[in-house]
This record gives C-alpha cells, sequence and structure tokens, in this order.
C-alpha cells in the first residue's frame, strides 16, 4: 500500500478525485478503472465514537420508512435520518456537525448532505444497492462514518470478474468511495443471527442544489 500525503480536494470537478496515494491508516479495497474505495479505521476516537453514538441515538428524529416489495408494502429494515449541512436554518445536531467536521478535514471534500441509518439489531439491514447519481454531483465521492456496533458491509462488483469483498465497518472507522463506484459495484449491510447492538452510519454526500425531502432515496 503506498504511503503519502492526501491531497485537497478541488472545487469543481471534471472527473472522479480520489487521492492517488493512501494515508499512513488507510486500506485501499478497491483501486482500478471501476473505481476506488477506501478504508481508514479509527479516524474517530473510540470515546468521541461511543460519545456520539449515544448522542444520535437519543437526539435524531428517526423515521420509519416504506417500500414495496413484490406486491405488499414493507417497513424499510432500518430506521433513517437526513440533514442539509449548508441550511443555516437546519436544526443539526451538534455531533453531526462535529463528525461532518472531521469528515471534510479528513477527506478535503465540501460535504453538504448527511444521511443517517440506525441499525437496531442485527435484523436491520440494506440490501445490496448503488447509489442513485442523479442525487450527487458529478466526480465527488461519498463517505460512510461508523458508529456504535461493527457491521459488516458486502461489496459486489456488477460486471465479471464478480468479485465480492467483506468489510468489518468498526466504530469511528471512515469508508470512501468514489462516483465511479456506484456505476460498477453494489453494496449493503446484511442481516446476521449473531447477538448484535446498535449501529448508526452517516453517509455525506455532496449533493446538489436542495431537493425534495419527499423525493429522497431511502438507501441514504
Amino acid at each position: 500500500m503506498a504511503v503519502g500525503r492526501r491531497p485537497r480536494y478541488a472545487a469543481l470537478y471534471t472527473m472522479s478525485q480520489m487521492p492517488l496515494f493512501a494515508s499512513d491508516r488507510e486500506i485501499v479495497l478497491v483501486n482500478d478503472a471501476r473505481g476506488r474505495i477506501d478504508y481508514t479505521p479509527g479516524l474517530v476516537r473510540p470515546e468521541i465514537a461511543h460519545a456520539w453514538f449515544a448522542d444520535l441515538r437519543e437526539a435524531v428524529p428517526w423515521r420509519t420508512q416504506r417500500r414495496m416489495m413484490y406486491d405488499r408494502e414493507v417497513d424499510v429494515p432500518r430506521l433513517q435520518a437526513h440533514f442539509r449541512l449548508d441550511d443555516p436554518d437546519a436544526d443539526v445536531p451538534e455531533a453531526i456537525r462535529g463528525a461532518a467536521g472531521k469528515v471534510v478535514i479528513a477527506t478535503g471534500v465540501p460535504f453538504n448532505s448527511v444521511g443517517l441509518n440506525f441499525y437496531r439489531d442485527g435484523r436491520d439491514s440494506v440490501a445490496p444497492h448503488s447509489d442513485h447519481l442523479d442525487e450527487i454531483v458529478p466526480g465527488f465521492p461519498i463517505a460512510l462514518l461508523s458508529l456504535g456496533a461493527t457491521r459488516r458491509m458486502a461489496i459486489r462488483a456488477k460486471e465479471p470478474p464478480r468479485r465480492t469483498l467483506h468489510a468489518d465497518l468498526a466504530p469511528g472507522s471512515l469508508l470512501v468511495m468514489s462516483y465511479e463506484t456506484q456505476l460498477h459495484y453494489t453494496h449493503g449491510i446484511p442481516k446476521t443471527r449473531e447477538p448484535m447492538d446498535g449501529r448508526i452510519s452517516l453517509a455525506f454526500r455532496v449533493k446538489p442544489a436542495r431537493e425534495r425531502e419527499d423525493e429522497a432515496s431511502f438507501y441514504r
């Protein structure tokens, strides 16, 4: 794994920008023509990650969403929330402001949106999916900060060679996926029968001008 200084991201993009070199803590999971995925354990100290999880579990107005599955409507198996970070009037919890600041410093990306998923136990999950690229400014990556229990993410290539990667997303860790990966890979958090405490993921994105809240994807 190459080691070097993480460059700042440009303000405007003509193509996806991911650092050419990994930092000394990063693990490069994918780095090819189909995109790049980096994993950084311990971006946030354990005591801070624990405090942020406890604060967000209680302070966030969590919502249950519904979606159609075959011929019936079912609950999305996790709780969700969303905040715009570029709205000065938004009532954003301080833990999210702190987490956003940490992620922006680590990546150099001016994230303006965060979607939260609360996995209450091992029965909560998210199916394999790719992010809707019309909800992201072209070229900008997606950064996932994990709090609470460690959950395993499955990352699968859509085309041959159809490799599958598994990443155990520990509390305080950061996973960064380049824009292109959403074209070529899916990612998801499968259910597990193992006893599991709660996990909160914060998915940071750079979104276009204000979207209607009711048009937002439930895959945040």
